[in-house]
């Protein structure tokens, strides 16, 4: 009982530290990770420990799914590059410059230890970059940037680790030894997700309870997630193309009483989740300085150190680099517009995404997850890998987060918002399809419906008393007009004419439409 009351204790001061954090207007990961390191520190604190492989379940999977599912495959297309560059490109240049700093300052660590860690502390999470970046509505741009890079750099990272500790961290790694490995990893994970997904949509489609839905795509989620892991795929990898795979089909099979409690279901479990999360990152300071001696420890912190200043710079000279190729090709060939009508990259837009690199659970859990024993004994040097990529998480949730919000003050970036031109755009088409499906009835019922689209799909005001007419004939009539500009947005979406932010905004109106109507005459 006392660790269940201590639990909710953790819980309850999480929760007020994400509070404070978002009333002072501050990313709330540094401040619970700062919570949680002060609070280990304190005699006779709660203490919690949790299997690595677990918690990179627990805490990634059903958010790493619920960012997916919201990701625009359209908006994936069009930054493509920027994207490719943050997930894969950046990873390996991180990983190589902290392999070589690690193994310039520590002569003795073997080469596949020093990319191991590279690996661990390469991947940046993008939640703690969101935290700040949605209270200032930075440029699109920015933001879907940042976001497609949070699904796919874990994946990148996490893959190089395998294969590290694969070699036992004595072995020389060989690429071409390594290749098809890789190859069918890649290709297996994106086959698995998309089968995965349509698998557990024909097993769920006649279920109907709500909470019997929600909970089971809880369990798929985590099964996704086990399932991956037990073929040797790429957990993260299988899980984000099980995610979009799922949200092209999803909204067009799911009822409005589904989806709206499922979501809020979702957003309140992630948020839980992702409190947690960093203040077990917080609460593992203790345990980690307890396992060092004494006489080791300001020589690993030195090492730390240095390490969490390669991390930052790498990513930084990285994306600087990135962008004076493509401003060199945007002068020398021209700028081709997304259709989301952005600017062109900027120097100051690309230093707002160069700094929002703050690390997060998967460094922390990878680290933690090194083979503490075994024929070959403990991994090399996992004291260090684990001090380093700790002091790596916090020290970039502390000095990036709490610097990233002045930092978009300073460069003064202009916020675009091409979402709300396709939501008004989708609104309207919306509209104009739900109009055309009631052409020609002149009853009191359609007459009503006509008056209720105009008010959540239009401009008009809200009428306060609704007409009369019989409550089956309003349905229906509802129902098919409603329907009509569902199969609009839908169609927008998949011709690309507008993203998926723009295309669940309008989902949420529809669906509130749909259960007004449906709740008023039950």
């Amino acid at each position: 009982m006392a660790g269940f009351e201590s639990l909710l204790a953790v819980l309850l001061v999480a929760v007020l530290l994400a509070a404070a954090a978002r009333r002072l207007g501050a990313p709330y990961p540094a401040f619970l990770a700062i919570g949680g390191g002060v609070l280990a520190l304190v005699p006779g604190a709660p203490k919690f420990s949790i299997n690595p492989e677990v918690a990179l379940a627990l805490f990634v999977a059903p958010v790493l799914l619920d960012a997916a599912y919201d990701t625009s495959p359209r908006d994936l297309k069009e930054y493509w590059v920027p994207i490719t560059s943050l997930a894969v490109v950046s990873v390996l240049v991180t990983t190589a410059a902290v392999a070589l700093v690690v193994r310039a300052i520590v002569p003795g660590m073997p080469w596949a230890a020093a990319i191991a860690l590279g690996a661990i502390v390469s991947p940046p999470d993008a939640a703690a970059a969101m935290a700040v970046l949605k209270q200032l509505r930075p440029p699109h741009r920015i933001v879907t940037i940042l976001g497609g890079e949070s699904l796919l750099n874990d994946a990148s990272a996490l893959l190089i680790y395998r294969l590290a500790v694969v070699g036992g961290g004595t072995a020389a790694i060989s690429l071409s030894g390594v290749a098809p490995t890789m190859l069918v990893v890649l290709v297996g994970s994106v086959l698995a997700g998309i089968v995965l997904a349509r698998l557990f949509l024909r097993l769920t489609r006649d279920v109907t309870d709500v909470p019997t839905a929600i909970i089971l795509q809880f369990l798929g989620t985590y099964g996704v997630w086990i399932i991956a892991d037990r073929l040797g795929l790429s957990s993260i990898l299988t899980m984000v193309c099980y995610a979009v795979a799922i949200a092209r089909v999803a909204p067009a099979a799911t009822p409005a009483r589904l989806r709206l409690p499922s979501y809020a279901v979702w957003e309140t479990a992630v948020f839980l989740l992702n409190v947690l999360a960093f203040v077990f990152i917080g609460l593992q300071v203790g345990p980690i300085l307890a396992g060092l001696p004494r006489a080791m420890r300001p020589r690993y912190l030195a090492a730390a150190g240095v390490v969490l200043a390669t991390v930052i710079v790498a990513r930084v000279a990285w994306v600087m680099l990135h962008t004076s190729v493509v401003l060199w090709k945007n002068r020398r060939f021209g700028y081709r517009r997304p259709r989301t009508g952005a600017p062109p990259p900027t120097w100051r837009g690309s230093l707002v995404v160069s700094w929002a690199g703050m690390r997060g659970i998967v460094t922390l859990a990878a680290a933690l997850a090194l083979p503490v024993g075994g024929p070959a004994g403990p991994f090399p040097h996992r004291d260090l890998i684990v001090v380093t990529a700790f002091a790596v998480v916090v020290g970039t949730l502390v000095l990036q987060g709490l610097t990233l919000k002045p930092l978009l003050r300073a460069l003064r970036l202009r916020p675009d918002d091409p979402v709300g031109r396709e939501v008004e755009a989708a609104r309207e088409r919306a509209l104009a399809s739900a109009l055309k499906s009631l052409d020609g009835d002149r009853s009191a019922a359609a007459d009503a419906v006509r008056q209720e689209l105009e008010a959540h799909l239009g401009h008009a005001a809200e009428s306060g008393e609704r007409p009369g007419g019989t409550a089956r004939s309003h349905e229906e009539i509802h129902r098919r007009a409603v329907d009509a500009a569902r199969r609009a947005i839908l169609e927008m979406r998949d011709r690309y004419e507008i993203g998926d932010d723009a295309f669940h905004r309008l989902e949420e109106t529809l669906d509130r439409i749909e259960i007004g109507a449906t709740g008023a005459m039950e």
